[in-house]
C-alpha cells in the first residue's frame, strides 16, 4: 500500500508519497499568492489550495502506481477561518494564522469574557490569530456575509471536504480555534453561544488517525486515484509535523523553523501553563501538547533576503558567519507580523539594533537568525519555568536546512538537536496518519516508532553556548524597553 501526506502550508502545498516502510518516494509543491488587503491583514483564496492539490497530485502520481494508494492525510496551517454559506461555496476570502485584524475582538473575548474563564472553558486565552477573534470580526464588520455562513472550517478541513464531501475537524487543529473544550476533545457550547456561532456550523470532531470517509468517485477519478481511498481527519500542521518527527507520547520535543517558528512539548496528560504563554492543545497521537508559536521565523530569513537584500541565495548570505558567532553587537526582533508566544502583542514591529557605522550586510544576516532563535528560547524558558525541560529537540522545517541555522539555535538553546531522516514534516506525520487509519500500524506511537530515524545530531559547543547566553539577556531587554514605542507606532 501506499499513502499520500499533503502539507497545506502558508506560501505552499506540499504533497508526497509513501510506502508502508515509511520511504518517501517522491514529492511535489506548487505555490500560490498570499492577499495583503491592508497593513497587517493576511488572506488567502482556497480555490487557489484545490488547485495546487490537484496540479501537485498530478504530478505526484505521474509514473507512480497509483492503484496501490490506500490512504491521505492532510496537514494544514492552523487556525483560518474559511466558511461556506448554503451551498457549501466559499463566502469571503480565508483569514489566515498571520492575520493581525482582530485586535479589538480579542481585547473583547480576554477582558469581558476573561482570560480566566477563557482558559476554564478552552485551556487558552485570546490571540489575534485564533479563529474565534476572526468570526467575531467578521460578525462585527461583515454582518451580511456572516448571516450567510453555513459552515465553518479550518484550511486543511476544506481540502478534506473537497476530497470527502464530508465537513470534519480534528481535535489537535480544533484546539487552536479558541472554540474547543480542549480537556474534554469536543467543541464548548459556550465559546459557541459567546461567538454567535450556531453548533450546526460546526463539522464533526474526530481524533486525527480517524477515517472520516474516502475520495468521491468523480474526485478520484479525475485526481488519478483508485476508488475507496481513505481519508482521515489529518491535523493541524504543527501537530503532524510533531508526528512526523516522532514527538510523541510523554515529555518529548520538536522545534519547527517554518514560516512560523514553533516549540512542540507532547504529554500524555493535560496541562495548562497559568499564565496561557504557551498554548494548551490536543495532539494527534490522542493526548495533548503545549506550544510555543512565533508568528515569523523562517520568513523573517525570506523577508531580508529576498526583499530587503534582493537576493534567494541563501547560502551565499550565510557563508563566512560560522567563525563570528556568538560576537554579533548587532540585534534583530523578528516581530514582522506582530508575535504570539510569548509576548502576545499584535503591536509588536521588527527592529534592528546595535547598528553603527561599521555594520555590514553579514551583521544584518546573523542579526536575523539569531533573532529568531533567541524568540524560539522565549518559549522554552516558559517550559522551563514550568518545570517542563526537555533534555532534546527534534528540528525540522524550512530553516533547518542551513546547517548555520541549527547550529545557532542549538547553542542558543544549550541541548542537543536532532535532524530527521526525512525533514518533510507535516506530510510526513499527515502519510503516517493515514497509515494507522487503513491499519497499518495500531497507533501513532506505534507507527512513529517503526518509522522515525535520526539522521544527525547537533550538540552545542560550551564556549559557543556561554557566548549566546549573555547574548540572549541583552535580547531578553529589548522587547520589554520597546513594547510601548510599538504602542505608539500603530496606525
Amino acid at each position: 500500500m501506499l499513502f499520500i501526506g499533503i502539507d497545506l502550508g502558508t506560501s505552499s502545498v506540499k504533497l508526497l508519497l509513501m510506502d508502508e516502510a515509511g520511504q518517501i518516494l517522491r514529492t511535489a509543491s506548487r505555490e500560490y499568492p498570499l492577499i495583503f488587503p491592508h497593513p497587517g491583514w493576511s488572506e488567502q483564496r482556497p480555490g487557489d489550495w484545490w488547485e495546487g492539490v490537484e496540479s501537485a497530485m498530478a504530478e505526484l502520481l505521474n509514473g507512480a502506481d497509483a492503484g496501490k494508494v490506500a490512504g491521505i492525510g492532510v496537514a494544514g496551517q492552523m487556525h483560518g477561518l474559511v466558511v461556506l454559506d448554503e451551498n457549501d461555496d466559499v463566502i469571503r476570502p480565508a483569514i489566515l494564522w498571520n492575520d493581525g485584524r482582530t485586535d479589538k475582538q480579542t481585547a473583547w473575548l480576554n477582558e469581558a469574557v476573561g482570560k480566566d474563564r477563557l482558559s476554564e472553558l478552552t485551556a487558552n486565552i485570546a490571540f489575534a490569530g485564533f479563529t474565534a477573534p476572526k468570526i467575531l470580526w467578521m460578525r462585527d464588520n461583515e454582518p451580511e456575509d456572516f448571516a450567510r455562513i453555513r459552515k465553518i472550517m479550518l484550511p486543511k478541513d476544506y481540502i478534506n471536504y473537497l476530497l470527502t464531501g464530508v465537513h470534519a475537524c480534528d481535535v489537535s487543529d480544533a484546539s487552536g480555534m479558541l472554540l474547543l473544550d480542549v480537556k474534554n476533545r469536543r467543541w464548548s457550547g459556550e465559546m459557541l453561544d459567546i461567538c454567535g456561532v450556531s453548533p450546526q456550523w460546526m463539522p464533526r470532531l474526530y481524533e486525527s488517525c480517524a477515517v472520516i470517509g474516502t475520495v468521491k468517485s468523480d474526485v478520484a477519478a479525475r485526481l488519478g486515484l483508485p476508488e475507496g481511498v481513505r481519508v482521515v481527519a489529518g491535523a493541524g500542521d504543527n501537530a503532524a509535523a510533531a508526528v512526523g518527527t516522532g514527538t510523541v507520547g510523554e515529555g518529548r520535543c520538536n522545534i519547527s523553523l517554518g514560516t512560523s517558528g514553533t516549540v512542540f512539548i507532547s504529554s500524555e496528560n493535560f496541562g495548562v501553563d497559568g499564565n496561557n504563554a504557551l498554548h494548551a492543545f490536543c495532539h494527534a497521537d490522542g493526548g495533548y501538547h503545549l506550544m510555543g508559536c512565533m508568528l515569523s521565523a523562517a520568513s523573517c530569513n525570506k523577508w531580508f533576503c529576498e526583499d530587503i537584500l534582493g537576493t534567494a541565495d541563501y547560502g551565499a548570505e550565510q557563508s563566512g558567519l560560522d567563525d563570528r558567532l556568538g560576537d554579533n553587537r548587532v540585534f534583530f526582533l523578528p516581530y514582522l507580523m506582530g508575535e504570539r508566544s510569548p509576548i502576545n502583542d499584535t503591536d509588536a514591529r521588527a527592529a534592528f539594533i546595535g547598528m553603527t557605522m561599521d555594520t555590514s550586510r553579514a551583521d544584518m544576516v546573523q542579526a536575523v537568525l539569531e533573532g529568531v532563535a533567541f524568540a524560539i528560547r522565549d518559549s522554552v524558558e516558559v517550559a522551563r519555568a514550568l518545570g517542563v525541560a526537555p533534555e532534546r529537540s527534534m528540528l525540522c522545517g524550512g530553516g533547518a536546512k542551513s546547517v548555520l541555522w541549527r547550529k545557532i539555535l542549538a547553542n542558543v538553546l544549550d541541548m542537543p538537536l536532532d535532524i530527521p531522516v526525512s525533514e518533510e514534516g507535516p506530510g510526513c506525520g499527515g502519510a503516517m496518519l493515514a497509515m494507522v487509519g487503513c491499519g497499518v500500524y495500531g497507533s501513532v506511537r506505534e507507527c512513529a516508532d517503526a518509522i522515525v530515524k535520526v539522521s544527525s545530531t547537533v550538540e552545542p559547543d560550551r564556549t559557543l553556548a556561554a557566548k549566546y547566553e549573555a547574548q540572549y539577556a541583552k535580547f531578553r531587554t529589548l522587547y520589554p524597553a520597546l513594547k510601548d514605542v510599538f504602542k505608539g507606532l500603530k496606525l
